[in-house]
Parts: C-alpha cells; sequence; structure tokens
C-alpha cells in the first residue's frame, strides 16, 4: 500500500487504475492522492469528474473517458461503486471496457473504485494492469493493526503505546476509517512531546476507563468475579453506550483463540502469537487464558456465547433486556 501511495506521483500518474476489494481505507487514501496531484486546483471545474456507478452505463464512462480535456493537459475522471456500473456484469460491457484499457487516452485519469473485490483472472480486469494500476485493498489481519496504528502515529509525529493501541482495536475493531478517525481526533488533543496511551484514548475516544469490554475480557481472563459483574451491571444501565453485539463478537473471537492455544503444543509467546495472527504484546492474555480456562470450559463458553447472541437477537428471549443476557453469559462463564 505504501509504495502504490509512494509510486503516484505528479509526474508518474498512470492512465488507469483499478481498486477493488474489502478495505475501503486504503482506496480512499489512493483516490485523494491522485485528487491532490492529477490536476491543478484552477481546472479542476472543467477537467476532474466523480461520478458514481449507478448513474452511468458502459457506454457512457466510455464516453467520459475518451473525451479530451479543456484546455488542459489532462482530465481525471473518478468512478466510486463501480461495480454498480449498469450491466457491468455483461460480457459484451466488460468487453468494450478492456478495448480501452488496452489503448487508453493518456489524457485521461480514469480511477474505477469497487467497494467489493473484483476477480483479477478475468481478462477485463486484467487488461487495466497492462497500462495502468490493479490494486486489492484486503482487510487488515488482526496481528497488522498494532503496526500499522503505531505507523499512522508516526507519520504524525506522536508516539502510541502498545495498551493504547489494545484498547482501540478491542473497542472500535479493524474499521481502519475510524481507528484513524479516533487517532486523527487524540492527536489533536496530544501537546507536542507527549505519547498517547491508554488513559488518553479512554479520555478522548470516550471509553470508560475502568468499565470497557477490555476491561471485562482482562476480568475474565483472571476470573474477577467481583470486576467482571461491576462491569456488566454498567453495560446493562448504559446499553447505548455499550451495545451487546460487540461484546460477544469480542468475546467469541477471544475465546475461540484461546481453544487454538490448547492444541497447540508450543505455547512460548512467539509461537502462540504465529499461530493467532496476533501481536505479541496480545499472546500472554490468551496464554493466561488457557491456564485459567479447561478446553471442557471453553467449549462451554462458546456455547454460552452462542445462546447469548440468539437472545441478543431475539430468539426465546422473552423479557431479557442486554444486562440481564450478559449477567447470565458472566455467570455461566465463570461458574
Amino acid at each position: 500500500m505504501s509504495e502504490l501511495l509512494k509510486s503516484i506521483k505528479k509526474d508518474s500518474i498512470k492512465p488507469l487504475y483499478f481498486l477493488h476489494g474489502e478495505e475501503p481505507f486504503h482506496i480512499e487514501q489512493v483516490i485523494e492522492k491522485i485528487q491532490q496531484l492529477a490536476i491543478p486546483t484552477h481546472e479542476k471545474g472543467f477537467n476532474e469528474f466523480i461520478l458514481f456507478g449507478k448513474d452511468l452505463t458502459a457506454g457512457a464512462l466510455l464516453n467520459y473517458a475518451r473525451r479530451f480535456p479543456m484546455m488542459a493537459e489532462r482530465q481525471l475522471i473518478i468512478v466510486k461503486d463501480a461495480q454498480q456500473i449498469q450491466g457491468i456484469d455483461q460480457k459484451e460491457n466488460q468487453k468494450l471496457i478492456e478495448d480501452y484499457a488496452l489503448q487508453p487516452l493518456t489524457s485521461t485519469i480514469l480511477v474505477l473504485a469497487f467497494s467489493n473485490a473484483q476477480d483479477e483472472r478475468k481478462s477485463w480486469v486484467k487488461a487495466f494492469g497492462k497500462n495502468g494500476v490493479l490494486f486489492n485493498s484486503k482487510k487488515f489481519y488482526d496481528n497488522q493493526l498494532p503496526e500499522f496504528l503505531a505507523g499512522f502515529c508516526h507519520s504524525q509525529g506522536v508516539k502510541i503505546s502498545m495498551k493504547a493501541i489494545q484498547l482501540l482495536i478491542e473497542h472500535i475493531g479493524n474499521d481502519l476509517k475510524r481507528l484513524t478517525s479516533e487517532l486523527d481526533k487524540v492527536v489533536l488533543n496530544v501537546k507536542l512531546g507527549e505519547g498517547i496511551d491508554a488513559d488518553t484514548i479512554q479520555k478522548f475516544v470516550g471509553i470508560s476507563k475502568e468499565y470497557n469490554v477490555f476491561e471485562l475480557q482482562k476480568a475474565l481472563i483472571q476470573r474477577d468475579v467481583v470486576k467482571a459483574n461491576q462491569i456488566i451491571i454498567y453495560f446493562g444501565h448504559n446499553p447505548k453506550d455499550n451495545p451487546i453485539q460487540p461484546v460477544l463478537i469480542i468475546l467469541y473471537n477471544f475465546f475461540s483463540k484461546v481453544i487454538l492455544v490448547h492444541a497447540t503444543n508450543d505455547k512460548s509467546e512467539g509461537a502462540v502469537a504465529s499461530l493467532l495472527k496476533v501481536n505479541s504484546f496480545f499472546a500472554k492474555d490468551y496464554l493466561n487464558a488457557a491456564r485459567s480456562y479447561s478446553l471442557h470450559k471453553l467449549t462451554s463458553v462458546i456455547h454460552s456465547l452462542k445462546i447469548a447472541d440468539m437472545k441478543a437477537k431475539g430468539v426465546e428471549s422473552g423479557e431479557e433486556k442486554e444486562g440481564d443476557i450478559l449477567q447470565q453469559l458472566v455467570f455461566e462463564i465463570l461458574h
């Protein structure tokens, strides 16, 4: 990704960009960089077009691409949600687009941005790679997020602690746009030379210092009945700020990985981090949980989480509220 951004320079922008994949953050970064450099500000009104797939046919797209810029060297055409171009799945339309991609106008920069993954084996997709850039924006694995976030903060001139990264990931998940948006907000409130620690994240991201899913997970690892119940009661009183589904997802993912720790012979932190595809900083939590929960107990925990998920979705939940469901879940996990 960083190599692609570095390659986008004013005098070396390609005539074609085919951007697709499950992670929109990288695609938006590429588009933003192209927009910054491709067309001078005073020419944008006549030679920069932001279009949406649902409003286009293949023919209309190519009419835009084949027109010449107005009193300028080049024009920029960006098509968002390109998967919605009318008839894009039809072979005859794909052939029309492929023919253009094999002989594109050098005065046009055509950017097709898809919000899902496309089949790179198809010839019309491959054609973009011959005269331009074919980029698949993939979701990050959990173990890639800490390095990415540390690098993002470094680019902003601040350092961030691993605990702060962990808290942010546990609270938000792997949504890069939300993660970086929250960090942007935090960086604005950090004084020059200061770093970002867990307290900073809790203060500016709006996470309760004591009552969050990260602290709940920690209490469950330590089998701290009092602390776990305090957190669950807090969640029950503040359901809007602590919805049940993200809590269940995080706990399910965590305990599922603890089962994998039981199944491996090499229980060193490095081996566990590699097995679970997590940063080595987090490996000790999984190892501690494996010591606290037997394989038999973990099977029961997963079952309890699935029952809680069904109840949260209204299946046989009766009049139970989210707080009631979580209290029952924590009781079953710890007893």
